[in-house]
């Protein structure tokens, strides 16, 4: 799709004059998947329109990478629904520009659906990418935001922790860390998860122990 159409698809966007009228734009716009779009995306997020935010972040995970810095400029950090639905995009999109607002999302956000999503974004950041002592930088902090998480309060997000978890095991494998130790701490973390008596949702308990199988590492 040319500039043009885009531009059109955009206008659209800033005539609709109803909520079906912008969620049905806003799914035009998101299916052109052009970087040209992610501004209109972007103010979309902060629209009162849940519908259109998710057709708005489907269409900034379309666009990828060439989305990020645009999302991470415009992004409202006073608009907390606008704030909570980039974070989805970022997480969606895995680009490590992104690490940064997902730890924050993790361990501070006040909705437990921000939450789980930027867990599982910590997970699956494109780390392979970075040069390697980059690399294992930011793959300690996405483990260390993890293992932090393993104690929220809600059972969606240690859920999503333990996926994020056994995301991450490649990435802090001996032979891309600075020695075990980082492996060691994934895989405890897990255990705990696991094991923990005072789990109070047992599907949390049973994802951890998927991870540890498919990580190979034995559990009780």
């Amino acid at each position: 799709m040319n500039e043009p159409d885009v531009n059109a698809l955009v206008e659209g966007v800033q005539r609709a004059d109803s909520a079906v009228g912008l969620l049905l734009a806003t799914q035009a716009l998101a299916a052109s998947a052009h970087p040209q779009a992610a501004p209109c995306l972007v103010e979309v997020l902060g629209f009162n329109n849940p519908g259109a935010a998710v057709a708005a972040v489907d269409g900034l995970i379309a666009i990828g990478e060439p989305a990020v810095d645009t999302i991470l400029t415009l992004i409202d950090g006073y608009n907390y629904g606008a704030r909570a639905w980039a974070v989805r995009a970022l997480a969606g999109i895995g680009d490590v520009r992104g690490l940064e607002v997902l730890e924050d999302a993790l361990g501070k956000d006040i909705g437990p659906s921000v939450r789980r999503a930027a867990a599982r974004g910590l997970g699956q950041l494109r780390l392979e990418v970075l040069e390697p002592q980059p690399r294992r930088d930011a793959a300690e902090r996405c483990l260390q935001a993890l293992l932090d998480g393993c104690r929220d309060g809600e059972w969606v997000v240690r859920y999503a922790v333990a996926v994020g978890l056994e995301l991450l095991a490649p990435a802090v494998h001996p032979h891309l860390a600075e020695g075990p130790e980082p492996q060691q701490r994934l895989h405890q973390a897990l255990l705990g998860l696991h094991l923990n008596p005072a789990e109070e949702a047992p599907v949390v308990s049973l994802r951890a122990a998927l991870a540890l199988q498919r990580l190979g590492v034995r559990h009780g």
